[in-house]
């Protein structure tokens, strides 16, 4: 009888990830199938809710630790994260999100019955991989547990590489190690890492898979132009500089220039 092959084991052995040169785009506010100077995008992060672009690595964007906004979670109280009143836990940067609690498995199951078929969806749709954001919840809420979090991520990582999708480590630069190495996240999407020097801390573990954006107020909050990010040894290939809101074309705030 025959062994088989590590790769035959590994779930994740033909899952492809994203380029790793080419045109990157982050379209989460509005959707484009090219640049604003008529250049073809080849890597793209989407919404859920949006269409893939044809012709690119596309990336769907899922908030795996925070709810939609809009969306209704009176029916799982118990996925929802309570302050000592009671109250849903609301992000301090974007209030109509409620953070999730991952601390236990009855929770966890709860979330995954609402998240998991998001990720269906973006397989369903086409997409090559999914971003599941907000992984670091509980580096931000002290009553999360990283052990919960961490178990939640993983089951995430199942649900994705049993799909054929590539699974992005969103953020969350103090766990890239375990992230890749014992949940087996498979690239990373970050944001800022070069406005907060720790670009090293997810090119180290992930090398050249790596999708960066960074935002003009973090920069010159960090006294950093974007040139310097760019000529920086430890960015990612992909590199990007977005307007915050990441708005469509047609809006006046919209900005995007790349390394």
């Amino acid at each position: 009888m025959g062994c088989s092959s590590p790769a035959a084991d590994d779930p994740a052995a033909d899952i492809a990830l994203p380029p790793t040169d080419g045109v990157f785009d982050y379209q989460l506010g509005g959707t484009s199938d090219q640049l604003s100077d008529g250049t073809p995008i080849d890597v793209v992060v989407r919404d859920a809710a949006a269409d893939p672009l044809e012709g690119a690595y596309n990336v769907c964007y899922v908030n795996g630790f925070q709810t939609q906004p809009g969306s209704d979670w009176s029916d799982r109280p118990e996925a929802i994260l309570r302050d000592g009143s009671g109250s849903p836990v609301r992000d301090p940067d974007w209030p109509d999100e409620l953070i999730l609690d991952p601390s236990t498995a009855g929770a966890r199951d709860s979330i995954l019955d609402v998240i998991t078929p998001v990720i269906d969806g973006c397989v369903e749709a086409g997409f090559d991989a999914v971003e599941i954001d907000n992984l670091d919840t509980w580096t931000r809420f002290d009553d999360i547990s990283q052990e919960g979090a961490f178990a939640l991520a993983s089951a995430y990582v199942t649900a994705a590489h049993d799909l054929g999708l590539a699974i992005a480590q969103k953020n969350a630069a103090e766990a890239a190690r375990p992230a890749h190495d014992d949940l087996g996240f498979d690239f990373a999407v970050v944001e800022e890492c070069g406005a907060y020097s720790e670009c090293a801390a997810y090119t180290d573990v992930y090398g050249d898979h790596v999708l960066q954006i960074e935002y003009p107020d973090s920069l010159t909050d960090a006294d950093i132009a974007f040139a310097d990010v760019c000529i920086d040894p430890e960015r990612a290939p992909l590199t990007i500089l977005r307007d915050r809101d990441l708005v469509g074309q047609d809006d006046p705030a919209y900005l995007h220039e790349a390394c």
